[in-house]
Parts: C-alpha cells; sequence; structure tokens
C-alpha cells in the first residue's frame, strides 16, 4: 500500500502546530496503525528529522496508553484501540488524517503525546475502597450475586485510554468515572465510601476542566471496551442520592 499521512506535529504546549504531510510506500495492509507509525519514524530518523512523538506501551489493546484521532474518530475506523487497528482497515492510496486527543483537560505535550494526568487525579480522589489489614477474607466470604459481578467486571474492563473524551464533543470524561464508580458501587467492599466517592469524583472532574456531558452517546459508541451508556445512569442516581443526604 501507498498512503499519505498527515500528521499533528507540535514541539509543546506552547507551540501552535501544524499538519505536516509524509507519504509511505510498500506499506504491509498486516501492519498495526502504530507499527506503520515505527516506519514513518525510522525513515524521519533517516532522513535526519524529528520522529514523531506519540504514545504506546503493551500494544496489546490492554494498558489504554495508545490512542490518536483518524479520520476524525478516535482511534480509527474499527472499535478498537489505535494499537489493534491494522493498515488492512485503510485501503491503497488513501490519505489519513493523525491527530491528538482534542480536550482542554488534556493538554498537547508533544505532537500525538497528551497528558492524561486528569484521569490519575480523577481516580486519586475517590476510586479506591478501604483495604483494612490482616489476613485476606476468603473469596466466597462476600457472596455477590451474578448480575451485579457482571456488571462491575464490564466497568472495570475501562483502560482509561480517554477515546470518550476524544469522541465527544463536549470533552466530557463522564463515561470514565461512571466507570470507575460503578465498578466499585456494585461490590461490597465499596460500600462504606459509595455516597462519598462519587461526589468526590465528579468534583474532581469538574476541576480538571472536562465538559459537561448531554448524553450525545459517542462516548459509548468508540469505547473499545465497550463500556455501556447506562453506567452514567448509575453515576447520577449515585450523585443525586449523595447530595440528597448532604454528603458533599
Amino acid at each position: 500500500m501507498n498512503i499519505t499521512l498527515r500528521v499533528w506535529r507540535q514541539k509543546g504546549r506552547d507551540d501552535e502546530g501544524r499538519m505536516v504531510t509524509y507519504k509511505l510506500t510498500d506499506v504491509s495492509p498486516d501492519m498495526s496503525f502504530l507499527e506503520m507509525l515505527d516506519v514513518l519514524n525510522e525513515k524521519l530518523t533517516l532522513e535526519n528529522e524529528d520522529p514523531v512523538a506519540f504514545d504506546h506501551d503493551c500494544r496489546e489493546g490492554i494498558c489504554g496508553a495508545c490512542g490518536v484521532v483518524i479520520d476524525g474518530e478516535a482511534h480509527g475506523p474499527e472499535r478498537t484501540t489505535t494499537c489493534q487497528l491494522h493498515m488492512r482497515s485503510f485501503k491503497d492510496g488513501d490519505t489519513i488524517t493523525v491527530e491528538p486527543w482534542r480536550a482542554t483537560a488534556f493538554p498537547v505535550v508533544k505532537d500525538l503525546v497528551v497528558d492524561r494526568g486528569a484521569f490519575d487525579r480523577i481516580i486519586q480522589a475517590g476510586g479506591f475502597i478501604s483495604a483494612p489489614t490482616g489476613t485476606a477474607p476468603d473469596a466466597h466470604a462476600n457472596p455477590i450475586p451474578k448480575p451485579d459481578a457482571d456488571r462491575a467486571f464490564d466497568a472495570a474492563t475501562c483502560i482509561g485510554c480517554g477515546a470518550c473524551v476524544a469522541a465527544c464533543p463536549n470533552a466530557s470524561s463522564m463515561l470514565f468515572t461512571a466507570a470507575k464508580v460503578t465498578h466499585l458501587g456494585m461490590l461490597p467492599q465499596g460500600q462504606p465510601e459509595r455516597a462519598s466517592r462519587v461526589v468526590k469524583m465528579v468534583n474532581q472532574q469538574d476541576e480538571e476542566d472536562f465538559g459537561g456531558c448531554t448524553n450525545i452517546g459517542e462516548c459509548a459508541a468508540v469505547c473499545p471496551k465497550g463500556i455501556p451508556l447506562d453506567t452514567i445512569s448509575q453515576l447520577n442516581r449515585d450523585l443525586l442520592g449523595s447530595l440528597s443526604k448532604g454528603i458533599g
């Protein structure tokens, strides 16, 4: 495949940034999108040009480190992580536009790399449980109904990639926060902090300058782990219940 890339290049947070066009030849359709970027960077390095900075780690769709907007879609045309997107999803001769996540709360560090520390601070605000010291309890000590366990597991699959924020017209992180709140809220271990957790995490979300949720649903549509939109409804129920009790 021969492809043309339009890649966002930005030296740092204070740089205005610009789109730069590159041409690649003999791209294998079996390459992952990140492998294709590796090939581009090898070419740029040989030409004594600065390689394109992009986030990556496991490259197995597990860690959530990678993530770019490809042709206007978070993670690209397939519902998967960028590292698991393959070039066979494109055609010979295609022009592909590659940009970083666009959100005030995700400032660009360099090129396609953004600072997602806002997610870490939301989790630090309340995404934890009380852990008494001593011998670990038996696995069956706290029976959990299977529907609750399944819902907690589904929410726990969130990898914090930020695609939900990138896809949302308001740059809201509500699906991410709701996944963390729902995961712990469905388990008996998460009950002691349940009421305070949701208030603290939503307050921190607001402090990070994410946009408000208007239930458009683009977040769930692009989530590579399929976090359902109704987790936001559960967060809202927990939040209203906590506020009605004067918590927060």
